[in-house]
């Protein structure tokens, strides 16, 4: 039997993502987080609230110690972005650790119909509409503040789409598509189909994972690329009505001068997000700079989404 080394951080949601991400560069059965629940009443599902625990398994072998020390090596330089609390190592012993992480695990709802779970989950829930995300990949599990800004606006635009009479054809795209959750709650919210670019292939993979746990993989394509491939005509379409950006405020204004705009339709909107408060306005006068107006601007802790249209 192998015994695991257990290594442990407390961090906002803000952060998550990231340690998450760096733990995954070293355990080999993944990463995963944990958040409370908050329940109002017996029959609320809870709403997830406080710091979230990410945690991940070290092999306890004769690599441990190199293994710990290039781990913090790498946490060291993500401190020197952000300040980070010291990560708990606690040495256990192979009993199953892998059933007792899976029951750690806390679905999470967003908004008034999504619920983010974890694949091997099956909750019978008919007002929430099932996310299954294999919580294992370092990143886009929803537990970020942008991830649940642009989920919670996503659910808004296609039921107004869908309320206004509009039975038509709901193409997303979506820039940047991490583990590809902002397209797979599109494709289950009642979107036609959905095309999906990263610049990684670890992205591209999680994410065809992803749209296979949520029987979405039909219409929902996946490529390596970004505007500028799009623009090009190399996937089967090239625009569509709700396109997506959830990536980063300085990246998002340079899309813009790449072609971001040109891939909305007339009547479309472009949600962006992963932008800290004090970047929103830059990213708006972008926006304007290229015929899209400020349509609505939501705001969770230090971040903000907005959506913005012709």
């Amino acid at each position: 039997m192998t015994d695991w080394m257990e290594v442990t951080m407390i961090v906002n949601g803000e952060l998550a993502e990231a340690v998450a991400e760096v733990f995954s560069r070293f355990a080999p059965n993944g990463v995963m987080t944990e958040q409370s629940v908050k329940s109002v009443h017996e029959e609320d599902e809870g709403t997830a609230t406080g710091p979230i625990t990410v945690r991940a398994y070290l092999p306890a072998d004769e690599h441990l110690p190199q293994t710990r020390l290039k781990l913090e090596e790498a946490l060291f330089y993500l401190r020197m972005i952000e300040p980070l609390p010291e990560s708990v190592y606690t040495l256990i012993a192979d009993q199953n650790w892998m059933e007792k992480w899976k029951l750690r695990y806390q679905p999470l709802a967003i908004g008034r119909h999504l619920v983010i779970e974890p694949s091997w989950v099956e909750i019978p829930d008919l007002l929430r509409i099932p996310i299954k995300i294999n919580p294992g990949m370092a990143f886009g599990t929803g537990s970020h503040p942008s991830t649940q800004l642009v989920l919670e606006m996503i659910e808004d635009y296609i039921r107004d789409f869908r309320r206004n009479g509009d039975h038509g054809q709901l193409d997303v795209i979506d820039i940047g598509c991490g583990s590809g959750i902002l397209s797979i709650a599109a494709l289950k919210l009642g979107a036609t189909r959905a095309l999906g670019v990263d610049l990684e292939d670890d992205a591209i993979a999680n994410s065809r994972e992803n749209a296979h746990l949520n029987e979405v993989e039909d219409r929902f394509q996946l490529w390596i690329g970004s505007v500028k491939e799009i623009r090009e005509g190399k996937f089967e379409f090239a625009s569509a009505s709700l396109v997506l950006a959830n990536i980063l405020a300085p990246v998002i204004i340079r899309l813009f001068d790449d072609g971001l705009g040109e891939l909305v339709t007339p009547d479309g909107v472009l949600i962006l997000s992963g932008i800290l408060v004090e970047q929103g306005e830059r990213v708006v006068e972008a926006a304007s700079k290229h015929g899209f107006n400020l349509v609505e601007k939501r705001i969770m802790g230090d971040w903000v989404a907005l959506s913005v249209k012709r």
